[in-house]
């Protein structure tokens, strides 16, 4: 018994070639009909740090370098208010030099913590999973909320926080931030 000769690059004999549907072209809006990746597949996760992340966890840097900035600025300004209250004299109504030292105190606070939240979230961006994401677009929010009340002086942190909160809104970004980490 003898069998027919196979041909592994051909159509099977007694078939037409090019039996089925017709060939079509690629669309060049993906290959499901609204530009989406196709149901049921498994979406394509970037394998290096978007730029649109590295940007953002640049500026996070430079802001908490502009903080670091401020405190000295900051703790210069309550030494001096704190040698004024000193030298006053008795008789001399201390309460605005006694105002002035607990705002300097608060903003003293507030920029250690811009600063350690600035810190901490960049530093994370290479390995956070979603909330990193989440808390770096609330610290650019806090960031430009607080930036605003003192504008003429805030307005670099006004734009770097708004840059901050585009870059890691992006698509890109997300994508790099639910990725499967091993």
């Amino acid at each position: 018994m003898s069998y027919p000769p196979q041909n592994p690059y051909g159509p099977p004999p007694g078939q037409q070639p090019g039996y089925g549907y017709p060939q079509q072209q690629p669309s060049p809006y993906g290959p499901y009909p609204g530009g989406g990746p196709v149901p049921g597949m498994q979406p394509q996760y970037p394998a290096v740090m978007p730029g649109g992340v590295k940007a953002a966890r640049a500026i996070m840097f430079v802001l908490a370098g502009l903080n670091v900035i401020g405190l000295i600025i900051a703790v210069m300004g309550l030494g001096s208010v704190s040698k004024a209250a000193h030298n006053s004299s008795p008789m001399d109504d201390t309460s605005a030099l006694n105002v002035g030292k607990g705002v300097l105190i608060f903003v003293i606070v507030l920029i250690v913590i811009f600063s350690a939240v600035a810190i901490t979230v960049a530093l994370q961006c290479g390995n956070g999973g979603k909330g990193v994401r989440i808390g770096a677009i609330v610290f650019g929010i806090a960031n430009t909320l607080v930036s605003l009340m003192t504008f003429p002086f805030g307005l670099v942190h006004t734009v770097l926080g708004i840059l901050v909160i585009a870059f890691m809104s992006k698509d890109e970004s997300n994508r790099w931030f639910v990725r499967p980490r091993y």
